[in-house]
Order: C-alpha cells, then structure tokens, then sequence
C-alpha cells in the first residue's frame, strides 16, 4: 500500500514539473513573439533594438554581446527561436523584469576566467557576418576590442586600439592575431614589457606593437 502511494505521489510531481515547465516555454515564447519578425520568425535588428529599450541598455552595450554569447547565436543581429528558448532557460528567466535582473549575473558568468576565454572568441566570430569571412576590419576590431576587454585592462587596450589606427602594415584582423591581443592583456607586464619575448611564438602584429610602444617610451 505504502509503495503504491509512493508510485502515485511521484507521478503527481512529474506531471506537475511538466507542467510548469510548459509553463514557463510558453511564456518564453510569447516574450520571443513581443519582438520577432512575423515573416521571418526571427528576432531581427529591429527587435533586438526594442529589446535593448525594454532591458534599458544600449544596443552596443557589452551584456546584449554577452546575451548573445548566452544563446549562442550564430548571426548578429538576429536570434532565433531556439536560441532564445536555450538562453533564456539557462538563465531561467520568462519575463522581461526577470531577465533585466539576471543581467548583473549574466556579466559575472562571463568575466569567470573559465568562460572569459570561451566569450572573447565569440565575440569576434560573431562579428563575421559574410560567409567565408575569416577577418574583422581594424575599425570594427578597435571596437570589439575596446567592448570586449576595455573594462578589464584599459591601458594595454587603449594604447593597442592607438597603434592599430596609426599603423599601415594591417587592414584586417584575423582570429589568430584576435587571441593573442587577449594573451598578451593577461601575461605581459605593462607598461614596462619586462617579460615580453619576441621568440615565445607571438602574433608579429604583437611584435610590432611592442616595438612601436617602446619607441614611444623611449
């Protein structure tokens, strides 16, 4: 008798479970629907542009990149219903309130050195918006750069964002170059540039950016 409640009580909460979790999806859903294109059933530009106006953050703000990185969207400026499903559940968010107070968490997760690394190549994959693109033009990778890590080392990128507009030699960044400027944030003393050393296999714009600040000290 008691083993048959028990069957009893636990199918009572798996249903339950299932319910609020259908619960929850179908809000979601109508959350994605205030925002997607109808056409397209996507959120486009425009609706991530009234999603950002809700969130009360600006459409370049780090944390609608760091939304993005949470969804794993593939196109920018565009999310699909999956994508929207898979990160407002892992931020276990339905509504638009919840999810602007999830956000100061979102920011957290991301700056973890264990998921940082996983984030900041995201960010530059995510701006390869033709298929085949391999590069980010030095203008929109200033940019990048200067969202993606200025609010952690601001010298180093402030002075790389410098030397990126005043070289000639590169018109294009490309994913290798992109990391390394992320290595060199983390591992090098700066300004002094104590322990850089040119034979540790480092990107040549590296070198060159090196050599460039050490001019500029001396």
């Amino acid at each position: 008798m008691r083993r048959a409640y028990s069957k009893k009580s636990s199918s009572a909460s798996t249903a339950a479970s299932a319910k609020a979790l259908t619960k929850e999806m179908e809000k979601i859903d109508q959350l994605f629907n205030l925002y997607a294109e109808i056409s397209s059933g996507m959120i486009e530009p425009e609706g991530i542009m009234k999603l950002c106006s809700h969130l009360e953050v600006d459409h370049t703000d780090v944390r609608i990149l760091m939304l993005a990185w949470k969804m794993r969207a593939e196109k920018q400026g565009f999310f699909t219903l999956e994508e929207w499903r898979n990160g407002l559940k892992a931020l276990r968010v339905d509504t638009i309130v919840k999810l602007k107070k999830a956000l100061p968490e979102l920011v957290k997760e991301v700056t973890r050195p264990t998921n940082f690394l996983d984030f900041y190549s995201y960010a530059f994959k995510y701006c390869l918006t033709e298929e085949k693109q391999k590069c980010v033009d030095i203008e929109n990778a200033c940019v990048l750069l200067d969202l993606v890590l200025g609010f952690q080392f601001k010298p180093q990128v402030d002075k790389l964002i410098e030397y990126l507009k005043s070289q000639n030699d590169y018109k294009v960044i490309n994913l290798d170059q992109w990391m390394g400027f992320h290595r060199f944030c983390n591992e090098i003393n700066f300004p002094s540039l104590e322990n850089y050393d040119p034979d540790l296999a480092w990107p040549l714009i590296l070198d060159n950016f090196v050599e460039w600040l050490r001019e500029m000290q001396s």
